[in-house]
């Protein structure tokens, strides 16, 4: 059941430039607090999904093109929203749960932890404080970042497709792939992403296949409220 799931939801959304993973609930809920555990059965079918670089090209511009008129909040958000919801079309003898990245909790948490989503299917690799061994940073906060085997930091993690209804007791969990396998290498990594991470330099911690382009670049680079001309959008649909 989870092959064809699978099949189909990459049939619908690696066009779009966009990535879905498998994984069970359960894999996820065992690593983090009760808090934070997702309301579902530990062997519930879940999906995280990643945006690759080719998502602005494949998805985005033609979603502002054809959507112009009735983008009302941030565009990227509105276009993963638009594809994903879509997707729950596909699966009409299933009920399908949608929840995205930027959405939270009354009580303000996150609906779900997105790269520990993205670790726990293995699509990427989650590089934390606990993974130096000799931890040059004292009382800092230090921040986690998730590493893509193929984009580096050139992704995103874009929202969750849960299957209630399916349940899954033999599927295998994937290990994330360690690309950053290096202490130096790896504190060089949340350096980077925690003290200068607006110049983008954690993006290249590992040579990269695709990045995303010099359009893509500027675009995530502007202020939000900025992107909307960039896209040809006016401040009035904002």
């Amino acid at each position: 059941m989870e092959r064809r799931v699978a099949q189909r939801l990459r049939a619908e959304l690696s066009p779009l430039g966009l990535e879905p993973h498998a994984f069970k609930v359960g894999w996820y809920n065992a690593v983090l607090q009760p808090a934070f555990h997702l309301p579902y059965p530990d062997d519930t079918l879940a999906f995280v999904v990643l945006s690759t670089p080719s998502m602005f090209e494949k998805a985005l511009k033609p979603f502002v093109k054809k959507e112009r008129l009735k983008i009302i909040r941030d565009p990227v958000d509105q276009c993963v929203s638009y594809h994903l919801s879509r997707v729950k079309e596909k699966f009409p003898d299933q009920r399908v749960e949608v929840m995205f990245d930027y959405e939270i909790l009354p009580s303000r948490k996150p609906k779900f932890l997105a790269q520990t989503a993205a670790h726990v299917a293995g699509a990427a690799f989650y590089y934390q404080r606990k993974d130096v061994k000799l931890d040059p940073w004292g009382k800092k906060k230090i921040y986690g970042v998730c590493i893509h085997p193929k984009y580096g930091g050139w992704f995103a993690i874009r929202g969750l497709l849960l299957f209630p209804d399916i349940q899954v007791l033999f599927l295998e969990q994937p290990i994330p792939v360690d690309c950053v396998s290096t202490e130096e290498k790896r504190i060089e990594l949340l350096e980077q992403f925690n003290f200068h991470w607006q110049d983008g330099r954690y993006r290249d911690i590992i040579e990269v296949k695709e990045r995303y382009s010099e359009e893509q670049r500027v675009y995530f680079a502007t202020p939000p409220a900025e992107r909307f001309r960039l896209l040809g959008l006016t401040q009035e649909s904002q």
